[in-house]
């Protein structure tokens, strides 16, 4: 996907690219890929494919929820920044909290943060679990993109989410994943408002987008230990 390219399906999901926008999304691709020599962020490194299975991938979450009000979002697992610079980029009225393990990575995004000149946006060391249990309903929005298994990340992101919120997954094929979820996220007093099925442009690669809404707060005892989530996904 070419830049013309992107800014023309960028369109089609309703979203009309600022020239400031677009130079940083630039920088950012370049920052990337300078970080990538250093560090493992992504297997993905040419230009035309960093644009559509990263930035524009990122953006289709607009196609399930409005991200122009002033909405908190955590990206866990984020990574090389996927989804959450990308949307703080394009919707810089959100308030962003991005999660990683790894310090490396939180290393990294924090100078990707610094260099864009990006505001009300942290990355944080942590551990998703640990950081849900003293992190309990704090966000509107919650995201995880290529992480983990549906039933293990509901149980993971679900109690970040603020009451009537949404933690919506960014995934490719989900069929076994959904059946395997439904009673986790019963448990966290959510339910699937909508999944979104569709292909990404050019290529035609599947992907889906499981919105779950927080109906009432969840259970203190949850997120458990990785250790025991794991055993029984």
């Amino acid at each position: 996907m070419n830049i013309k390219g992107f800014i023309e399906e960028t369109k089609k999901l309703g979203i009309e690219l600022t020239d400031a926008q677009l130079q940083k999304l630039e920088k950012f691709y370049e920052l990337l890929i300078f970080w990538n020599e250093k560090i493992n962020l992504t297997r993905i490194t040419k230009k035309e494919d960093v644009y559509l299975k990263h930035f524009y991938d990122s953006l289709t979450l607009y196609k399930v929820i409005n991200l122009n009000d002033d909405f908190t979002l955590c990206d866990v697992g984020s990574g090389a920044g996927f989804p959450g610079i990308v949307l703080k980029i394009v919707f810089p009225n959100l308030k962003v909290t991005l999660i990683d393990s790894l310090q490396k990575r939180v290393n990294y995004l924090n100078e990707i943060i610094q260099e864009l000149d990006l505001f009300n946006i942290e990355a944080i060391h942590t551990r998703a679990e640990d950081y849900a249990r003293n992190n309990r309903e704090k966000f509107d929005i919650v995201t995880a993109r290529a992480v983990a298994n549906l039933k293990i990340l509901s149980e993971l992101c679900l109690p970040m989410v603020k009451e009537k919120g949404y933690f919506i997954a960014l995934k490719a094929n989900i069929e076994e994943e959904l059946e395997n979820s439904k009673e986790m996220i019963k448990k966290l007093n959510s339910s699937i408002e909508k999944i979104e099925t569709f292909n990404l442009p050019i290529e035609h690669s599947l992907r889906n987008l499981v919105k779950i809404k927080k109906e009432r707060k969840t259970n203190p005892i949850y997120p458990r230990r990785m250790d025991k989530i794991k055993n029984e996904s």
